[in-house]
């Protein structure tokens, strides 16, 4: 879609650079401001889809784009500790040589049983019973995790900044209540949030 990646006006009221609004700065103190064209908070799954996506997109196209993903866990998949089954058909389309690019869907469902338990024994149902979403031929049993520190790895290798261990702290407006960024977390602070010596 050429409007998705098409620059938008800025309003006529907006700091350019908002560490420098007297406001940011007395909530905030001073801050290093950095400019994306896109932000993206949280790296998990869709946060970093997204990213590749318009990457992507940009690239068709012939456009520069700079994206930063921010993620408060220490790395990608920190906190995404689950296992899944995954059905590839997203994979596909955002990589169709996700085999060849080694992602970590190692394991084919071979079988699905879904069993009624009693305090004796257990009933399995007939596969021509079960409606479509109980059938998972085709799909894989995953660690998400890996998943997600695959897609990191892909991100980081199309340019894509990710900055692990960032919250994304408060939503930036300007005047006229547009969003023009993130302010992220204060790090090194104590117990009471005063900053101490390893501050940033």
């Amino acid at each position: 879609n050429a409007d998705l990646l098409s620059p938008s006006p800025k309003p006529k009221q907006y700091a350019m650079n908002p560490s420098q609004n007297p406001a940011f700065l007395e909530q905030y103190g001073p801050r290093e401001c950095m400019d994306y064209d896109v932000v993206i908070v949280g790296a998990g799954p869709a946060g970093l889809s997204a990213a590749i996506r318009l990457k992507q997109l940009a690239e068709k196209q012939g456009k520069e784009l700079s994206v930063c993903v921010l993620e408060k866990g220490s790395e990608p998949g920190a906190h995404i500790l689950s296992g899944a089954v995954m059905d590839p058909r997203a994979m596909s389309e955002l990589f169709p040589d996700w085999k060849e690019r080694g992602a970590p869907l190692n394991t084919a469902v071979t079988e699905d049983r879904f069993l009624f338990l009693t305090e004796t024994s257990a009933t399995s149902t007939p596969q021509w019973m079960l409606p479509d979403c109980f059938k998972n031929h085709g799909n894989y049993v995953i660690s998400l995790g890996n998943v997600v520190r695959w897609l990191a790895q892909q991100a980081e290798s199309m340019g894509i900044e990710i900055f692990p261990g960032f919250t994304a702290a408060e939503i930036l407006y300007d005047e006229q209540c547009a969003v023009v960024g993130v302010a992220t977390g204060n790090m090194g602070v104590d117990r009471d949030g005063k900053p101490t010596s390893e501050f940033q």
